[in-house]
């Protein structure tokens, strides 16, 4: 059968069917339905590919899947549909936040424009995928000193305020909560909301970290989530979060998931809390302990002071049974005649001192009045001094008319000289014997 073609009449444009898109102009426009069989003819060359990514979204409408996935690294997103048939040979664990690896074909629908890709084969990355990015990435922040327990922070003894970043009316927040509430019943959170899986888990959790670390009211900060598959717990090691972590100025703790889950952020934080009931015990003092504590250094306080005021009562005791303290009259009255007979002694010897200083004293007395010269004039003796002052010694010395002065025993004489005198004077040997016996 053949089908009519209408011939083309001169200076019309050809029916858009007839156009090929890449022959389309102004002038003679390609329709909808061939621009869309070209890209699909165009994309179906490309074939199957296989793509790792996370689940974002999963979403079952009549049996089939529709669904996104994001690239780990960067926020690019591509649109899957898996059908009802497909659905079935695929494990059936997948949900949003899995990471996974796909078999997909590009598949572009002709009457509505929309582009997706079809899955044709999904599975879980496996975990020896997983754990061997994992340990690269702890050896790289352990090169880097972010495990370092030098650089982990101290939990404060009693925090004033609590930040607790968890989802949103989780198990988790309530165990932190009530634990750390019957440890200390005055104990105060602010509690920022975060995803704690998926896509939103890092950058929410990132951004409630910022805000708590801020608030210069909040003392520690407690990251908490409950009990996972390593899958759903990989948000907890990225390397963003881990990095914002270790530059926060106050105490992180820890607290993902159970005791055997082991998230790169327990390295990194300051503390790690086995569980979120963990994270309550090791930031929160519990009262009781504290109460019990106090009464037992209260105790022991006590038993140490009884101990010394008994020891040193002893000890007084043991001072004021000694004689000398028991009576310490009787050693003033054992002493009493020592004192009298040391103090007459000492009496006698200061009486003997005096009278032997004294007769010293005579002695030089008449030593010294022997030698004065004012005994040598009593005894009639005379100085005789011209006008100089000088002593006249030898007669020759005041020849006549020479004024003298003469000191006598009484007076000063003023005389002149008549010359050497031939008058001798007699010899008196009562006199001079008394003269000898003063110069001696």
């Amino acid at each position: 059968m053949t089908t009519f073609q209408p011939a083309a009449v001169p200076g019309m444009a050809p029916p858009p069917d007839s156009v090929h898109p890449r022959d389309s102009k102004a002038e003679a426009p390609t329709s909808v339905s061939r621009l869309n069989d070209t890209i699909r003819g165009f994309i179906d060359r490309w074939g199957s590919v296989w793509v790792e990514g996370e689940v974002t979204s999963w979403n079952v409408r009549g049996g089939n899947v529709f669904g996104r996935m994001k690239d780990l690294a960067t926020d690019s997103t591509v649109s899957f549909r898996v059908w009802s048939s497909t659905l079935q040979r695929l494990p059936s664990d997948l949900k949003a936040g899995d990471h996974v690896i796909a078999c997909v074909k590009a598949d572009y629908f002709v009457r509505t424009g929309d582009f997706t890709f079809a899955v044709s084969a999904m599975r879980h990355v496996g975990l020896g995928d997983q754990l061997e990015k994992l340990e690269r990435l702890r050896q790289k922040l352990r090169a880097e000193g972010l495990f370092d327990p030098s650089r982990k922070k101290p939990l404060p003894f009693l925090p004033r305020t609590i930040g607790l970043i968890t989802g949103e009316r989780s198990d988790a927040e309530k165990d932190v909560r009530r634990n750390a509430e019957l440890r200390w019943p005055q104990v105060d959170f602010r509690t920022a909301y975060a995803a704690v899986q998926g896509d939103r888990c890092v950058p929410e959790t990132i951004g409630a970290l910022k805000a708590l670390d801020a608030d210069p009211g909040v003392d520690v900060i407690i990251i908490a989530r409950g009990g996972g598959d390593p899958q759903t717990l990989l948000g907890f090691s990225d390397e963003r979060l881990l990095r914002a972590v270790a530059e926060a100025n106050t105490p992180v703790v820890s607290a993902i998931g159970h005791e055997n889950d082991h998230p790169l952020l327990d390295d990194v934080a300051d503390v790690r809390a086995s569980t979120p009931t963990d994270a309550a015990k090791r930031v929160v003092p519990d009262v009781a302990e504290q109460r019990a504590l106090i009464g037992q250094l209260r105790s022991r306080m006590t038993s140490r002071l009884t101990q010394r005021v008994s020891h040193d009562i002893a000890q007084l005791e043991q001072l004021r049974s000694r004689p000398v303290l028991r009576a310490p009259e009787q050693m003033v009255d054992t002493r009493a005649q020592q004192i009298w007979l040391t103090t007459v002694r000492g009496r006698d010897v200061v009486d003997r001192a005096l009278h032997t200083a004294e007769r010293a004293t005579a002695e030089l007395r008449a030593s010294l009045r022997a030698l004065s010269p004012a005994s040598t004039l009593a005894r009639g003796y005379a100085i005789a001094q011209g006008e100089d002052g000088r002593v006249v010694r030898d007669a020759t010395a005041a020849p006549a008319g020479t004024k003298l002065v003469i000191t006598v025993e009484r007076g000063i004489i003023a005389a002149r000289s008549e010359g050497v005198s031939d008058v001798t004077v007699a010899p008196d040997p009562a006199r001079d014997e008394r003269a000898g016996a003063e110069l001696e």
